[in-house]
Formats: structure tokens, C-alpha cells, sequence
């Protein structure tokens, strides 16, 4: 037993509460399933869940006060450094246009009928190690592996819609089959996600894309009208023809890209899902019949922080993506790859380079067997070999930018970083030794004797 769990059992031996806590939710099904423990952890009874989580601090097993959510009937609690998460057991009732319910007190019975899933609403008592499965068919279901709804599927989406996203979750992550009328009660209560916050919808998509099924999840967010009100941009590369050296459309194209990634890496899935969604809107065909999509990984770039910033990812994260997805088609326009070639996407791609490798490597095994491919294995001999060699200062301009601007009298903004970013190419080129100060102010006032006007 886990020793947050084995604190809270010791604590209410031979008082009211002795036989009266249970262990619900994922920690009882993965328990069930074979699955490694959860490290978060649901605990129900049927007396006041803030009482108790009261009652947990003052015999000291939780180490700070509670923090008590009144109208819903639940407390947080931190023992033995991990959070558990205390409820009343409570039935629900929901309005219209909001996923937050109205609660009562209730049965443990009733609670369970108020769970997202049967897989999900079996209990185990903390004192006594048993289980018990009120609905009388959660068991059953985690036997035979089927995702099923306590209630009729239809309302228990339009209560909260955001288990919809969870149904997709859970049936790749735990490799159900979904129950008869699970999926078309999705599809019918689609539209309810607009009630979901940007937020909570991105932490479930990030689940999603991050499970070891993600491919077949996402396809499922698309069939079932469900990625169309949160990320619209995805599924218009559905049938968007590639052209010589693509045997898929692009949508099938980027998940085969999504499938060929092995790291559960966010930021590298994102990059791998979003990669091409610039070419439904830059796809042309030239004067030989050719399939072209000119600057789709610069629009690419653009959509994919707007959607980011939309769905408010953290800034870092965002720039990542993006910064990827700006770059990725650059090996396929190299004339091969020198060092100074490794130079360059060193500097550009700084600290997510190992990360734009496995997406441009994920992306060239998406095309059709007879395309060429990219090199990856050279490029990454190289840049692992310049890397090693490559003096740090190699890679910077030998002026700073305020050092640029003593020079040249120019205020801080765009002049500035295109002057520092001349030199560095200088560098890069070998035609400016890396540290030299005094060629680089020489080189700095030629550039400036050659800017127009």
C-alpha cells in the first residue's frame, strides 16, 4: 500500500471513521487491471469530507491545513508529500451551460452513478482492503476491457462534456472497447465542448497525444466531430493530395509522422501533429503538374501559435513548437551538410535541436518508400562532431548588441539584431575569426557603409 494510503488508514483505526473511507477512481481500476500505482489519489465516505480532511490534519498526517472546496463537497489534502483528494459522496445535478454541478449529499450507491465511468466507480475500503462494485458491473467491465457510462451515455456527455475527451483517453491508454451507443453519444454531444474552458480541454488533448496510442486517438477525435471545435486547422488536411512523394493525404501523412515518433515528448508530438498545417491553405500545382506547397512551414508557424496561444500553452513551450515547425523543411532544401551548415542549425535551433532531429527523422519516414530521405544519420555525425570541436564562441557574434549600438549609435530594435546576426554568419562562414572584436567593429562599419539609403 502505497504510504500516503498506509498513514490515512492508521490514523482513522479505531475511530468513526474505521471502515468507512474508500479508495475510488483510477488507483482502484489500475490496481485492478495489473497496472503501477497511481500517485494521486481519490478517497470518498459518505460523513463530511472536510470534517475529515480537518480531522487528518489535527492528528498530523496531513502536513499543512486542508484546502476545502465547500460547494462541492471536497477537500485536497497533502500527506506523506502526495495530494489526495477527499470527497462527500454526493449526486449531481447540471445546468445548461456549465460543467460545474449542483451537489448534495448522497450514498456511496449514488455516488458511483455520478462517475464518468463503470471502470472508475468501483471501490476498495481502506481499512478492510476490500472492494465492492456498486453499480454490480464496473468488474465486469474491466474484465472484459469495455468503457461504459453509469448512465445513459447521452447525458452523462452533456452533464460534462470534457469526459467525451476522457472516453478517448481511456479507451487507447487502457485499450477498452467502447460500449454499444458510447461513440454515437459523442457524436451527438459534440457541440457541448464550446462549454469547456481552453484550458481544461488542452491538459485532456495532452493526454491524448502524449498516450502510447495517439495516432488512433486523435483519427477518433476526428471521425467522432470532436477535434473540429477545438483545434478547426487539423482537420482541413483531410484529402489535401501531397503529390511524387507521398503515398497519403496530409492528414494521413501526419499521423503517420505522429506514429513514427517514439518519444512521449509534449513538445515533440505537438510538432509532429502540426508540422504540415499550413499546406491545406498553400497547395498549388505548377506549369509540369507538380504538387508544391510554397511556405507552408512558415504559415505552419504561424497557425500553430495562434492555436497555442488560444489554448493557453506556456509561452516556452509555444516558442518550441513553433520554432519547429518554422524550420522543418530546411534539410530538404540543403545542397548537403557541411559544417558550417551544423553551425547554423546549432545556433538557430539552440536547446530544442535534439528535438527538431527526431521530428524531421519522424517526417522523412512518412513518405513513400521510393522518396529520397534525409541523411538524418550523417547530419547527426556531423553536428554531434561540431558540436564537440566548436568552441562556444564560435556560435556568437563577437559583438554584443549593446556593443553594437555604442558603434553605431542605432537605439535597441530590428537594425540591431540583423547587424549581430551579419557577423555571426561571418563567423559561421569563417570569413570573421570567432573573438575578434576588432575585425568584427571593422566588418560591422562595411555593413553599415552598404545599407541602403
Amino acid at each position: 500500500m502505497h504510504p500516503a494510503l498506509l498513514a490515512i488508514r492508521s490514523a482513522i483505526h479505531d475511530t468513526a471513521y474505521h471502515g468507512a473511507v474508500w479508495l475510488v477512481g483510477g488507483a482502484v481500476r489500475d490496481e485492478l487491471l495489473g497496472k503501477t500505482s497511481a500517485t494521486d489519489f481519490d478517497l470518498v465516505l459518505e460523513s463530511d469530507a472536510n470534517a475529515f480532511a480537518a480531522f487528518l490534519f489535527e492528528k498530523g498526517v496531513a502536513s499543512r491545513p486542508p484546502e476545502v472546496f465547500t460547494r462541492f463537497g471536497t477537500a485536497m489534502v497533502l500527506v506523506e508529500d502526495t495530494q489526495i483528494e477527499i470527497v462527500t459522496a454526493r449526486r449531481e445535478s447540471y445546468r445548461e451551460d456549465s460543467r460545474k454541478p449542483d451537489v448534495e449529499p448522497a450514498t456511496l450507491k449514488e455516488d458511483a452513478l455520478r462517475r464518468d465511468f463503470t471502470c472508475n466507480a468501483i471501490l476498495k475500503n481502506l481499512t478492510s482492503q476490500e472492494f465492492w462494485d456498486p453499480l454490480g458491473i464496473g468488474m465486469s467491465d474491466i474484465r472484459q476491457r469495455v468503457l461504459r457510462t453509469p448512465l445513459e451515455p447521452a447525458a452523462t456527455f452533456s452533464d460534462d462534456p470534457l469526459r467525451m475527451l476522457r472516453a478517448i483517453r481511456f479507451r487507447w491508454r487502457l485499450g477498452f472497447t467502447p460500449a454499444a451507443g458510447l461513440y454515437a453519444a459523442i457524436r451527438s454531444q459534440a457541440s457541448r465542448l464550446t462549454i469547456i474552458s481552453e484550458e481544461r480541454i488542452r491538459d485532456e488533448f495532452c493526454k491524448i497525444i502524449q498516450g502510447p496510442s495517439a495516432p488512433e486517438a486523435i483519427q477518433d477525435l476526428l471521425d467522432l466531430g470532436l477535434l473540429a471545435y477545438f483545434a478547426p486547422e487539423l482537420p482541413e488536411l483531410v484529402g489535401v493530395e501531397q503529390g511524387h512523394f507521398h503515398h497519403l493525404d496530409a492528414w494521413g501523412h501526419t499521423l503517420a509522422v505522429l506514429r513514427n515518433v517514439k518519444s512521449d515528448d509534449l513538445t515533440l508530438r505537438l510538432a509532429a501533429l502540426w508540422h504540415d498545417v499550413g499546406k491545406a491553405s498553400t497547395r498549388t500545382i505548377d506549369q509540369n503538374g507538380r504538387t508544391r506547397f510554397f511556405g507552408h512551414e512558415v504559415l505552419g508557424e504561424q497557425m500553430v501559435r495562434e492555436w497555442m496561444n488560444h489554448m493557453r500553452f506556456p509561452g516556452d513551450i509555444t516558442d518550441d513548437v513553433a520554432l519547429i515547425i518554422r524550420n522543418h523543411m530546411r534539410f530538404g532544401r540543403m545542397q548537403g551538410f557541411t559544417e558550417s551548415s551544423a553551425r547554423r542549425v546549432i545556433r538557430d535551433l539552440g536547446e530544442v535541436l535534439p528535438t527538431f532531429l527526431d521530428l524531421v527523422e519522424a517526417d522523412s519516414k512518412g513518405l513513400k518508400a521510393a522518396a529520397p530521405r534525409i541523411p538524418i544519420a550523417e547530419i547527426r555525425e556531423v553536428i554531434d562532431r561540431v558540436k564537440t570541436a566548436t568552441p562556444k564562441e564560435t556560435l556568437e557574434s563577437p559583438l554584443s548588441g549593446i556593443q553594437i549600438m555604442e558603434i553605431t549609435g542605432w537605439p535597441a530594435g530590428p537594425m540591431v539584431g540583423r547587424a549581430k546576426l551579419h557577423l555571426l554568419d561571418l563567423v559561421l562562414e569563417g570569413r570573421l575569426a570567432p573573438g575578434d572584436r576588432d575585425g568584427a567593429e571593422k566588418a560591422l562599419l562595411e555593413y553599415m557603409r552598404n545599407l541602403p539609403g
